[in-house]
């Protein structure tokens, strides 16, 4: 670990938890899997422990600092790459800003503060822009390459080949190092593509807590949600062709087409949006 790369305020009191990390940027479709990793971080009344720090991972013309006022006068916030955990869940939580710089080294960064805290396991989260419709179930597709996991978790193998975001380089740096990583993604509905979903936030929710034995409450995300597709209702309600196009997808979605069971090709299509999400010009 490098100690000019990561400031520690403290050193967590327990090892060997579980470390979920989602990313904003390219890989956070609708702020769904940024908003899930707050929420845990707020449920778990999670305090940070360490950050990285991000001179040397940004290029502020882009992704640029905030300034706010407190009694000490103006204040500067500066993009942050933050772990954070609680006394009582055996988890630690990564949320950031997917990085402009320096990748491997990023990554490798995270990679040796788990390695430090002896990590169990990485958990991913990411969300994609699809065509699915706002009124079913929020399709999660999970990637795991150990057999035995996938097998027991009901996920699969990805078979993708082509271009990636910070998510895909951190599993793969991290099962590089032998600890195990699973990807879970969630899908929000392309015609919706400026709004926060929490729909599919609390879809990802509701996924870890079939995965991990900590249980995180979801009654406000169940409330936005339910609000969230109200206000997605009255948007279209209007709109003749996009009612029509609604209807398709529903119509497509209840006859299995976007089942996660590789039979379905669904898997296959989330992998094509990944690749044309991360070489647009090819899209």
């Amino acid at each position: 670990m490098s100690d000019n790369l990561t400031i520690w305020e403290k050193h967590p009191s327990t090892t060997g938890g579980v470390l979920i990390a989602a990313f904003e940027g390219w890989n956070d479709a609708g702020n769904a899997s940024s908003w899930a990793i707050r929420h845990l971080r707020e449920n778990f009344n999670a305090e940070p422990f360490a950050h990285i720090d991000a001179e040397q991972f940004y290029d502020f013309s882009e992704t640029r600092p905030l300034v706010h006022l407190e009694k000490d006068g103006r204040q500067l916030d500066w993009p942050i790459t933050q772990f954070s955990t609680s006394s009582e869940q055996n988890i630690l939580l990564l949320e950031g800003i997917e990085p402009h710089l320096q990748w491997k080294t990023f990554v490798q960064e995270i990679t040796s503060i788990a390695t430090s805290l002896e990590v169990s396991m990485v958990i991913t989260l990411g969300s994609l822009l699809t065509e699915v419709p706002h009124t079913r179930p929020v399709m999660i597709y999970g990637f795991c390459e150990d057999a035995e996991m996938s097998s027991r978790l009901n996920l699969q193998k990805s078979m993708y080949e082509g271009p990636t975001g910070i998510v895909g380089v951190l599993n793969q740096n991290i099962q590089e190092e032998g600890i195990p990583a699973i990807s879970l993604w969630a899908t929000v509905p392309n015609y919706v593509s400026g709004a926060a979903s929490p729909k599919a936030t609390l879809a990802l929710v509701n996924r870890l807590n079939e995965i991990l034995p900590e249980v995180s409450l979801t009654t406000e995300l169940e409330i936005a949600s339910a609000s969230y597709e109200r206000q997605v209702d009255q948007l279209i309600e209007d709109d003749e062709e996009m009612r029509a196009y609604v209807t398709d997808l529903e119509y497509r979605y209840d006859q299995g087409e976007f089942d996660a069971d590789p039979a379905s090709g669904f898997g296959d299509r989330v992998e094509r949006w990944l690749h044309d999400g991360a070489n647009p010009e090819e899209a």
